[in-house]
């Protein structure tokens, strides 16, 4: 008896231990293991503008694709990577859907603040991720914000301002292009205010064209309104988000 009870004991404590290690269905793992020769976000942060780097990341969502060449948000467990212009078939570019695995080699690069890897190639691996959107409500107006350069993230209570006037001299919620030159069609600007400051964010609309639910929620914006938004923490002269998602409360 006491054999027979130590066995189910053994067969217990195994089942326990595979349990505890299984990952759960649907989850990635809650940190990256990296391949021979990849570099952590921490070895990516710190090196140099144009060194070659290479990074495995996942892609969060594609903003374009041209003449064989793609420019996709990506991001791992640490950070996020800004692909532009990556080397990419019309067939590859399908295949890039949210949470695909990817391997890239390229070199990084620094454009008017923003910092990305141009000239690249990549791999598909083997792995999913998709990151939940960090609030980075406090976050902005202090000096942490950038190390959360190109993130998926969200913010709430933000107050919309005008932007400008329009053609009629009244306090505009949003211009087609940054100086309200363009048209329906063209990427949107809006600005709100989060806590003391004003802050620009763009509907890039290569990422969100005017078909999508963003897009028609930005035109049908009114300033002083009170909204929440997600989209990536892109920069351009300081921080230029761009935005995925407007909630008006």
């Amino acid at each position: 008896m006491k054999k027979f009870l130590a066995l189910i004991l053994v067969a217990v404590m195994a089942l326990a231990a595979f349990t505890a290690c299984k990952k759960p269905a649907g989850e990635d793992n809650k940190e990256d293991v990296k391949g021979e020769g990849v570099m952590t976000y921490a070895e990516y942060v710190a090196a140099e503008i144009d060194a070659e780097v290479v990074v495995e990341t996942y892609v969060q969502a594609k903003q374009s694709w041209w003449e064989d060449k793609a420019t996709v948000y990506t991001q791992d467990h640490d950070g996020a990577y800004f692909l532009y212009e990556m080397a990419c078939s019309e067939a590859d570019y399908a295949k890039l859907v949210p949470g695909t695995k990817i391997k890239v080699t390229g070199h990084k690069s620094e454009w008017q603040g923003e910092v990305e890897i141009i000239d690249a190639t990549f791999e598909i691996e083997e792995g999913s991720f998709i990151a939940e959107a960090f609030d980075a409500t406090a976050l902005f107006g202090t000096d942490d914000l950038i190390k959360h350069q190109n993130e998926f993230f969200k913010v709430t209570g933000a107050v919309v301002e005008a932007v400008g006037q329009d053609d009629e001299g009244n306090d505009a919620a949003f211009f087609y292009k940054w100086d309200n030159s363009g048209e329906d069609g063209d990427d949107l600007y809006f600005k709100v205010k989060l806590g003391e400051n004003v802050y620009t964010f763009t509907v890039e609309s290569y990422l969100c064209d005017n078909t999508t639910e963003v897009y028609n929620a930005v035109k049908n914006l009114k300033v002083g309104d009170t909204i929440d938004c997600e989209g990536f923490l892109y920069w351009y002269d300081g921080v230029n988000p761009h935005i995925t998602s407007v909630v008006a409360k």
